[in-house]
């Protein structure tokens, strides 16, 4: 028995050290950390997991000493920047040389699947070119624009009730509730009612997207999210829960959406955009 407990001990040591010098050696190997022509290394992506809790101000602080730096990855660096003129150079005058890349890609793909945040080059310019040709309608630009105004003139007063009763509350949950119920009516004709907290599958859906996110957000400063995937463990647990909840209310909205259009009714919304694509598709 002692013999074997041995060979367990060791063979787990030798793992654990066979794997930590893989780490390193896809860490710093070919990632050029003395060339100035390459931004400076601050740090590995460990010390981006180790700040997850105070994640952007650890990185706002060290902008203010180099607004251009790197942390060393697995793969290929990351790279962040403060600098106007690179931000400039990526967002304008050099977009199309600046794609999501792979890694962003399947990070982001569990939970946003194939769609415009998700996807890069052709994809990405016909999914735009879809998105910008249905927003540029004048029906559906006044539509959102009311939709909108009523859903922040609704969470003024609830800002407003907070303020004279003196109590506490969540402005970014407050902001998030007013932005899903937005999207969703303009985007599928449906009243989600997060704002008002009068729709439980409204919350549950609130509740998996903003907890997907996160989960998701942790993928970029975790290098073995790959592994608690595998496992079903952590935050890569957390995030196949919360794209069940999410698969589940969508697709129930599908159905039910695809129903009312099929029959005529478009009870819902007729100024929402699928309502108003099937219009279009009608006349042509």
């Amino acid at each position: 028995i002692f013999t074997s407990i041995v060979i367990i001990v060791v063979v787990t040591i030798v793992t654990i050290l066979s794997f930590t010098i893989y780490l390193f050696i896809r860490i710093f190997t070919g990632k050029s950390i003395y060339d100035k022509e390459y931004s400076p290394v601050h740090a590995t992506i460990f010390d981006l997991f180790f700040h997850r809790d105070d994640l952007y101000d650890y990185e706002t602080e060290i902008a203010r000493k180099k607004p251009t730096f790197r942390f060393l990855s697995l793969g290929q660096s990351e790279i962040l920047t403060a600098d106007p003129r690179n931000v400039e150079h990526i967002l304008k005058t050099r977009f199309d040389n600046y794609t999501k890349g792979h890694n962003s890609c399947q990070n982001l793909g569990d939970l946003l699947g194939h769609g415009i945040f998700a996807v890069d080059g052709e994809k990405w310019r016909q999914q735009r070119k879809l998105a910008s040709f249905e927003f540029s309608a004048r029906v559906l630009r006044d539509f959102s624009c009311s939709v909108f105004r009523r859903n922040a003139s609704k969470l003024v007063g609830f800002v407003t009730d907070f303020a004279h009763s003196g109590k506490a509350f969540d402005a970014q949950d407050m902001l998030m509730r007013c932005t899903l119920d937005s999207i969703f009516k303009v985007g599928f004709g449906v009243e989600l009612k997060c704002l008002d907290g009068f729709s439980k599958e409204g919350e549950e859906f609130m509740q998996a997207f903003d907890e997907g996110n996160v989960a998701t957000s942790s993928r970029f400063i975790d290098p073995l999210w790959k592994l608690k995937w595998f496992l079903n463990i952590g935050s890569q647990s957390r995030l196949k829960k919360s794209i069940a909840t999410i698969d589940k209310f969508v697709y129930t909205l599908i159905t039910t959406k695809r129903k009312e259009l099929a029959e005529g009714q478009e009870t819902v919304s007729s100024l929402s955009v699928p309502s108003i694509r099937l219009r279009k598709r009608s006349f042509k």
